[in-house]
């Protein structure tokens, strides 16, 4: 019994275990999980842009970012429950762990169960506040509301992968990822096609996968897990309390993660706004493109600061600082040398690219193809933006994490849509976000060289 119960485990050694094969460990299941899900979102666009057409591409685009608020969300809790787990257990204080893990499933889901009530209760309002027209309406509000009932067990989902690999089981959340991409492209061509049901069969593909991701998810920790596991929460005053003050600490580590997914869901609402003003709702479509493909870009960076995580936070809490220096530097050159490699695919293959989503008649195809290229820049600079905020993160810098986010996500990419197109024209819609990343780039690299110049010095003079 025992030996079935931990058949999804593998056997990790944070504190002692060679960094690099411990990086390459996490790195390579949690990249192909990363690469599944990427396969998924750009698969699921080519459907609905051929099954559906334009109009239905970009009535899509118009709902992703409650699908980004709703995974922001999930990763906040997970990545804030798996650092303060982490270091909990370099502790040995294994009951504490328990505890910050309930309390991540718990409360995550109960702020998630109030998003789908609000979306449910102010579906046309909002869809017109996310940049609808009345052209796109009726398939943006079909595709939210069939899209609600699964993003509950989506938080559940990426709660779970980030503690699942923390308790040193990365295969087995991969294998959550795979499964739900799979089964999420499988059921988007029978419900698009076969049976014809448009964007509403898509979001219906999207809500069944995610219910067997958060199932998995959950049957983990209720058979395979090894050292963390549910722990029974009490309804007393005092331990309500608890619960509040570890969720407060679990949302500011993990606050950025959120902020990147709002981040991007600002990105999408300014993007579609400025598009729809400056080329139509061809426009759109074509900007849906780059949305659709910018969890590409994303899986990479998120793959690299997700795989340093376990490894940073655990060290971290044992004071072993040229450990965590170590795993940084890993992560740096890994999302380096992956985001140049997406820069260089997204470069030379803009034109078949927009092709897989858009019929080359289209006046939307014309404006992907043309437009990509410019897009394709931000793919470096993301990369190693994520990985070091995903490193702030580890090391409970909450602020600092926190303000490279707002930088690259907001402050320098709202301007950064505003200003290029009325200096450049329509190239600058297209460079807007690879200017932003590029910006927030250089600010993080120059504080951090200042900073560590900064403690170096005073670790000489101690």
């Amino acid at each position: 019994m025992e030996e079935n119960r931990n058949l999804g485990r593998d056997k990790l050694d944070f504190g002692n275990g060679k960094i690099g094969k411990l990086f390459r460990a996490l790195f390579f299941p949690t990249l192909v999980a990363m690469i599944f899900t990427s396969a998924l979102t750009v698969i699921d666009g080519i459907f609905v842009g051929h099954g559906v057409g334009a109009d239905g591409l970009a009535a899509v685009n118009i709902v992703s970012p409650i699908y980004m608020v709703s995974t922001g969300i999930g990763l906040m809790f997970g990545i804030g429950a798996s650092v303060i787990a982490g270091i909990r257990m370099s502790e040995n204080k294994l009951k504490a762990a328990r505890i910050i893990m309930t309390q991540a499933f718990v409360v995550g889901s109960i702020i998630m169960a109030l998003v789908c009530a609000v979306c449910l209760l102010f579906s046309k309002k909002i869809v017109y506040l996310l940049g609808a027209s009345p052209l796109l309406e009726a398939n943006a509000i079909k595709y939210m509301l069939w899209m609600l009932p699964g993003i509950l067990f989506l938080c559940v989902q990426y709660v779970g992968m980030m503690l699942i690999r923390l308790d040193g089981s990365p295969k087995y959340a991969m294998w959550i990822q795979v499964v739900v991409a799979v089964l999420n492209i499988g059921l988007d061509w029978y419900f698009v096609f076969p049976l014809q049901m448009g964007t509403m069969g898509a979001a219906m593909a999207t809500s069944i996968s995610c219910v067997v991701g958060g199932a998995m998810a959950l049957i983990y920790f209720l058979k395979f897990h090894n050292k963390l596991y549910f722990y029974r929460l009490k309804l007393s005053t005092t331990s309500m309390l608890l619960t509040l003050r570890n969720t407060g600490y679990m949302m500011k580590i993990g606050f950025a993660t959120l902020l990147t997914e709002l981040a991007m869901s600002v990105m999408m609402l300014t993007g579609n706004h400025m598009f729809l003003a400056m080329l139509g709702e061809s426009g759109v479509a074509a900007f849906a493109v780059v949305c659709y493909l910018f969890p590409v870009v994303f899986s990479i960076g998120n793959a690299v600061a997700q795989s340093a995580q376990p490894i940073i936070s655990y060290n971290y809490g044992f004071h072993q600082i040229d450990r965590v220096r170590q795993a940084l530097k890993m992560s740096l050159q890994t999302a380096l040398i992956s985001g140049f490699f997406i820069t260089f695919f997204l470069m030379f293959g803009a034109d078949k690219i927009a092709g897989l989503f858009l019929d080359s008649g289209d006046t939307a195809y014309t404006l992907a193809a043309n437009g990509l290229p410019y897009f394709a820049v931000c793919a470096a600079f993301f990369a190693v933006n994520i990985a070091f905020i995903g490193y702030y993160q580890s090391i409970e810098k909450a602020v600092a994490s926190t303000v490279y986010t707002l930088l690259r996500g907001v402050i320098f990419l709202v301007p950064c849509f505003l200003v290029l197109p009325r200096i450049i024209g329509v190239p600058g819609l297209w460079l807007a976000i690879p200017s932003a990343e590029m910006l927030t780039c250089g600010v993080i690299i120059i504080a951090y060289l200042v900073n560590r110049h900064r403690n170096d010095r005073l670790r000489l003079t101690n």
